[in-house]
């Protein structure tokens, strides 16, 4: 398996730069997370691997589900030598007497689904994602190009980047994210919300949400107080909610405020909430609302802020607790867009576009 250019996992999810509070929350488990070929036993029902990645947040969770005939993955790391060692040692390990029955994918980011072609492969499993995210994913992978798309450069441009910063964009190319991810099953088995996932002793219910990704799965099983959260749930960060070119006009963080109202209706206060990055945690409804308190919080941080009219990058000072580098600059412009876009949704903000720039003002 081919190493593919440098990637830094904390582009996706930052703590450092958009922080929250994550008081209230107790940690059965504490910090400590199973080793190298190690499983953790979680729940009736659920263990615990960890697969490691470069980056500031250093691992994903993989969480294995018994099943008829084995156990399923779900979450699988990005195709790196380190998360593809993690996995042998695992079959050498803990899982060396184990047939993975199915590979579910919470979401399309390549954390998740990068090593899910190769897995599917060895074990001829089925690979599960829901279809947004499936089709999504296989967008990105197939747009693959020497050249930077205008619409990239007209993105950058409207959000106040210089000509210098349009000169370094154009010299990458475009198309990283096929690089890692393994190559994907031509096919998949769809996951919707509300699905029932019946495996032998326990059943799990499909649950999305939104804003983070196009149609992110977490899977609850209520037998046992479980959820797996994927990014939709973290327990001290916020993941990244961005605009992308894709969707220019799109309302992810509406989406991400609407999910958590979704999830604090649907879902009881006490599970134990096995997430993506972190250690699995209680204090669902307490995170959830410190989430979107903290979102809310921004908003109207930048309205005060747009009393005369900004820039996207004047605005990373009421977004962000630190300075944005080169490799946190398109992630940051996209969360700031999607700011934006809501206070521009809810009546509270005006965009006005000079000479290409978009400069947006408080209504």
């Amino acid at each position: 398996m081919s190493e593919p250019p440098s990637y830094d996992a904390s582009l996706v999810h930052d703590e450092s730069y958009l922080a929250t509070s994550h008081k209230g929350l107790t940690y059965p488990f504490g910090t400590h997370a199973p080793g190298s070929g190690e499983l953790t036993r979680v729940a009736d029902g659920i263990s615990w691997a960890r697969i490691p990645m470069p980056g500031s947040l250093g691992h994903i969770n993989s969480w294995l589900l018994d099943d008829a005939g084995g156990m399923a993955v779900v979450d699988t790391g990005m195709q790196l030598r380190s998360c593809s060692d993690a996995w042998k040692a695992l079959f050498e390990g803990a899982l060396a007497e184990t047939r993975l029955t199915r590979i579910i994918c919470t979401h399309l980011h390549p954390d998740h689904i990068g090593l899910a072609g190769w897995l599917a492969k060895k074990f001829e499993a089925e690979l599960w994602m829901t279809r947004g995210e499936w089709l999504t994913a296989r967008m990105l992978i197939a747009d693959a190009r020497d050249e930077v798309p205008e619409e990239a450069i007209i993105n950058q441009r409207g959000a106040g980047w210089g000509d210098d910063v349009l000169a370094e964009t154009r010299g990458k190319g475009w198309g990283r994210f096929g690089r890692m991810v393994f190559p994907m099953p031509v096919g998949y088995r769809r996951l919707k919300d509300g699905d029932r996932l019946d495996m032998g002793a326990h059943a799990w219910t499909v649950v999305v949400g939104s804003g983070h990704s196009p149609e992110h799965a977490c899977l609850l099983n209520e037998k046992s107080g479980v959820l797996v959260s994927g990014d939709q749930v973290l327990p001290r960060i916020s993941s990244n909610v961005s605009i992308n070119i894709s969707e220019p006009m799109a309302d992810p963080l509406g989406e991400w405020l609407a999910s958590i109202d979704k999830l604090l209706d649907v879902l009881p206060a006490d599970l134990l909430v096995c997430p993506a990055h972190g250690e699995p945690f209680k204090g669902l409804h307490v995170r959830l609302r410190a989430l979107r308190d903290e979102h809310l919080g921004r908003l109207d941080a930048l309205v005060r802020h747009l009393g005369e009219p900004r820039r996207v990058i004047d605005c990373f000072s009421q977004l962000f607790n630190r300075e944005i580098g080169p490799e946190h600059r398109e992630l940051a412009t996209g969360e700031a867009l999607a700011h934006l876009r809501r206070l521009e949704l809810e009546g509270r903000a005006r965009r006005e576009t000079r000479d290409g720039v978009w400069w947006f003002h408080a209504a």
